[in-house]
């Protein structure tokens, strides 16, 4: 009970004002903000764990909207909308009136009215998923002024084309505890790479998250990948600036192993290069099968190109002490396990299997810490009485 009183101070004493603003992208908010979304996040699973039950709301809605396929992030947010409170609704867009040309502004509306929180994953459109999730938020503005809607409902980005915030807060919480602080990651060494994949099409969101939020925290981040599989530019600049700014560092080289050598963190993940995701971005608005299947091939024989990019065991042997932390945001593709060929050799993944569960296990905690920030100004009090309170979560 101690250490959940001690967080709530530490919760108290961040300067946030994200209870005014929806969390779309980390490099939107202040190092106050990140840092009382991740220890309102600890807070809940310290809770959690002392049996204390966690529901701040007796009823409300969390809606949820998938554009792309999702294990973990969407049993995650329901896990989320569980430990608040909150009653999962799923928006089928094939079965609503949005099929019939029903507007952004009047969808956001309709589903909207007991509703707390609408979490998004739009991450199939470069250019369009993140401006999707603003125009929500537009119209739920609009709602609330105009009396339309009795409450504001928190926006969760759940994934979009240029960020992955909930991934990329569940890897910073991670760190924080394997390392033991967010100051002890202050010159460690992560080399965010381009691994080989047997598809296509995996969205540039997850590299850009990690460089744009670790560059935050002052770590050495070192960004890998073969000629040609750009991140956007906009925010590479976003991770030269923040380094800059937290006395860290951010570099880009042409190789896994320059990457890998001394690194105290490695995140082997395959991604589209920027522009192809643009392209397939226009044939799936086109409905061009013919174009997005020819774009597929040219897409596969040039990863095939580089299937070098492979964490293998002599790979991580250059890392620190040969025993770097190797990461993935689930599900990695495995050599000889789940692919003939892939990402990471089986061995390395087996070693870290559990630690990439324990990585994966941050994020409904984040989740449920964005959605009462997103809804309280001071989430620390609201939290405080339910420790007040201390109604079991299960009676034993």
């Amino acid at each position: 009970m101690n250490e959940i009183n001690h967080l709530l101070d530490i919760i108290r004493n961040k300067k946030s004002a994200l209870h005014q603003k929806d969390f779309l992208l980390t490099w939107e908010q202040s190092r106050d903000e990140l840092e009382q979304v991740l220890y309102l996040a600890e807070a809940l699973k310290q809770m959690r764990a002392g049996n204390i039950d966690t529901r701040v709301f007796n009823n409300g809605l969390g809606i949820s909207l998938f554009r792309d396929n999702s294990t973990r992030t969407r049993f995650s947010y329901a896990s989320a909308l569980d430990l608040l409170g909150l009653t999962q609704q799923d928006l089928d867009e094939g079965k609503s009136q949005i099929a019939h040309g029903e507007t952004v502004r009047e969808t956001a509306n309709m589903i909207s009215f007991c509703a707390e929180a609408i979490g998004i994953r739009d991450d199939m459109y470069l250019g369009a998923g993140n401006a999707y999730m603003r125009e929500v938020g537009e119209a739920l503005d609009e709602g609330y002024k105009e009396g339309v809607l009795p409450q504001r409902p928190a926006i969760v980005n759940l994934q979009c084309d240029i960020d992955h915030p909930t991934q990329a807060m569940a890897d910073l919480a991670w760190l924080k505890e394997h390392f033991g602080s967010l100051e002890n990651l202050k010159g460690k060494k992560i080399a965010m790479t381009w691994a080989y994949s047997p598809s296509y099409g995996k969205p540039l969101s997850v590299p850009q998250g990690i460089i744009g939020l670790m560059t935050r925290f002052g770590m050495d981040v070192t960004l890998a990948h073969p000629e040609g599989y750009n991140l956007l530019p906009e925010v590479l600049d976003v991770a030269k600036n923040n380094a800059s700014a937290s006395g860290g560092s951010f570099r880009q080289v042409a190789s896994m192993e320059e990457a890998f050598q001394g690194a105290d963190i490695v995140y082997p993940k395959s991604w589209a290069p920027w522009q192809i995701m643009q392209q397939r971005t226009e044939l799936l608005r086109q409905n061009d099968h013919a174009g997005l299947k020819s774009l597929e091939q040219t897409c596969l024989a040039e990863n095939a190109r580089h299937k070098n990019w492979h964490c293998t065991e002599e790979m991580m042997a250059r890392t620190k002490n040969g025993s770097a932390l190797y990461m993935h945001c689930l599900p990695a593709d495995i050599t000889g396990v789940s692919c003939q060929h892939g990402e990471v050799e089986a061995s390395v993944f087996e070693r870290y299997r559990i630690p990439t569960y324990k990585e994966a296990s941050w994020k409904p905690w984040i989740i449920a810490a964005m959605i009462l920030a997103r809804k309280f100004e001071n989430p620390a009090e609201i939290l405080a009485g339910r420790v007040k309170a201390a109604v079991p979560r299960i009676y034993k």
